[in-house]
């Protein structure tokens, strides 16, 4: 398989010039799918802009300085994704990844101590060995818990890279959320109902926005980040 995709081929995710080159380097498989993130070379150079080619960004990368999620990371493919956390101890610079308005990734930057903290969605659980329940998040890592007391929806907040829950927040009415994909990609809205579809279509959620604007989004599209406000930065 080829390492490289056709750059008017890539996922809307991606922000980049599309003409100025026929090949772009593409993400391996890991935590994120591969149409909702982009590789950490592209974060670096395409985005950050911290390096101009794809040498040097290998070449930073190897000389391990750079972390994502409090580990580090030195494959030019590794795949970043939504709430991803990329810290460049050297440069004293912590970033996260939320989507723009246009749903392409984007990297804000961030405070120390918040560089610590991540939100995370609950896409599935199961039960395991011993009554224990097994939690698997939005970003690939799985989380085991005594009790099952989390649904799929609710979102952690969680401390990187323990994994340690420091916050629920349950996928219910009157929190604050985030909007991952449609028309409304990129904004913030609190949920003020939820709409179960007949058969095989999927449900919706009736948002309001803070301007007082009512409108409906897929319950996947929906992010919960806090109660009245996001627990972390998520930009403006």
């Amino acid at each position: 398989m080829s390492g490289h995709i056709h750059r008017l081929a890539a996922p809307k995710r991606y922000p980049i010039l599309r003409k100025i080159a026929h090949y772009l380097i593409k993400v391996n498989p890991g935590p994120h799918s591969k149409k909702d993130s982009v590789p950490l070379l592209i974060a670096l150079r395409d985005i950050l802009k911290i390096v101009q080619t794809s040498r040097e960004a290998k070449k930073v990368l190897n000389a391990r300085k750079i972390y994502v999620d409090g580990v580090v990371r030195r494959d030019p493919k590794f795949p970043i994704g939504l709430m991803d956390v990329i810290s460049i101890p050297d440069e004293n610079k912590q970033f996260r990844v939320v989507f723009d308005k246009h749903g392409r990734i984007s990297l804000i930057e961030i405070k120390d101590e918040e560089a610590k903290l991540k939100l995370c969605k609950i896409v599935n659980k199961k039960k395991i060995k011993g009554g224990k329940t097994q939690l698997n998040l939005h970003d690939g890592r799985n989380i085991i818990v005594e009790k099952d007391e989390f649904k799929t929806g609710d979102s952690l907040l969680i401390e990187i890279p323990s994994q340690d829950i420091k916050k629920h927040l349950k996928f219910e009415k009157d929190v604050f959320v985030y909007i991952t994909d449609g028309t409304h990609v990129g904004e913030f809205a609190k949920i003020s109902d939820f709409k179960q579809m007949p058969g095989p279509t999927p449900d919706r959620v009736v948002l309001t926005n803070p301007s007082g604007e009512s409108f409906e989004t897929l319950k996947k599209y929906v992010f919960v980040v806090g109660k009245e406000k996001p627990e972390v930065f998520l930009g403006e």
